[in-house]
């Protein structure tokens, strides 16, 4: 977490922490060991202003109804076109913004992402400003961070309606997760399209983007294999194909064990734990019809999204439905 890191840095203990982040020593202790997630948008920028967070990361503000602050500007382009020069750039403040980045994604599965907006696109204005200066193996890292801070802000974007700037922002992450040869963020943003298209009723288009995510399925770390898996099987059961569907979800489910603590899986599959593979598994069987099944997989992780106040209303309506379905189709 990013106390852990500032303190390996800066040499300080818990306790000196306290009063820069507002905490006591125990809720710090907690959060650096895991049993605690930062959620709030609050805290998060209570954190970063008492760690001091560079300024360049701190965002500007802006409208949201202005257009011009959902879209991607032309010189990320120009900067990524200047990639590979020369390599001599400091990865420091690299490790910060991916260290930063992983508080915001757990920020936004409850406060959602517009208030993190401008602190996100900023960062990705540092990461991509040390690009010209880089070469290999640290060109390589800074475009996966790109790519990763691309996908988030499409993720964003899509979530307030903004369908052409969320597919702008996964065009940008999905020419970066290629060029930076990220094989298991590749296939991420491929499945994220197919969400995109199930989402908005197409699922033929979805299908295809979803078995182009697990094409490359032998290269994939498991938890990366596993969300392709999953995807491919919801697009399956949209167009028909129950069985296949079926079978790809126990795919997904075998693959997601094998992978069960944060640290096996890719940033942006931390929430990938056994909890949520078994909620998947609920998904398919409700998109399958087995609803008797995904009542009972349902039921069976609810208490466990507490602390998830979001999932955990969406997937207690998912139960109530597929429990009432199931009744009436006894």
């Amino acid at each position: 977490m990013i106390f852990r890191r500032y303190r390996a840095v800066t040499g300080l203990t818990q306790r000196q922490l306290e009063p820069l982040v507002g905490m006591a020593q125990p809720y710090i202790s907690n959060i650096e060991k895991g049993r605690h997630q930062v959620t709030s948008a609050e805290v998060v920028e209570r954190i970063t202003r008492g760690l001091e967070v560079p300024e360049e990361l701190s965002g500007v503000a802006r409208h949201q109804d202005d257009p011009s602050i959902w879209q991607p500007a032309v010189e990320l382009r120009e900067r990524i076109a200047h990639s590979q020069s020369r390599g001599r750039v400091d990865m420091s403040l690299a490790n910060w913004i991916a260290n930063v980045l992983g508080t915001y994604r757990r920020a936004e599965d409850n406060a959602g992402g517009v208030d993190l907006w401008p602190v996100v696109r900023s960062q990705l204005d540092a990461v991509t400003e040390r690009l010209p200066d880089s070469s290999g193996k640290v060109a390589d890292g800074l475009l996966t961070l790109a790519a990763e801070h691309a996908h988030w802000l499409s993720w964003v974007a899509a979530q307030e309606g903004k369908r052409g700037p969320a597919l702008a922002w996964l065009d940008l992450a999905q020419g970066w997760a290629i060029d930076a040869g990220a094989e298991d963020l590749g296939s991420w943003v491929n499945r994220v399209r197919s969400h995109y298209a199930l989402d908005r009723g197409d699922p033929v288009r979805a299908l295809r983007t979803a078995e182009l995510a697990r094409r490359s399925a032998n290269g994939l770390s498991p938890a990366a294999a596993s969300v392709a898996a999953h995807q491919e099987g919801m697009a399956a059961a949209a167009v028909g194909e129950r069985d296949r569907a079926r079978r790809l979800s126990d795919e997904a489910l075998d693959l997601a064990l094998q992978a069960p603590d944060a640290e096996d899986r890719p940033g942006w599959l931390y929430w990938l734990d056994p909890v949520r593979a078994q909620l998947q598994r609920a998904d398919r069987a409700y998109a399958v019809r087995d609803f008797s099944d995904a009542a009972a997989g349902y039921a069976q992780n609810l208490d466990q999204l507490r602390e998830y106040p979001r999932d955990h209303a969406y997937y207690s309506a998912r139960y109530r439905d597929a429990r009432s379905r199931a009744s009436s189709n006894g």
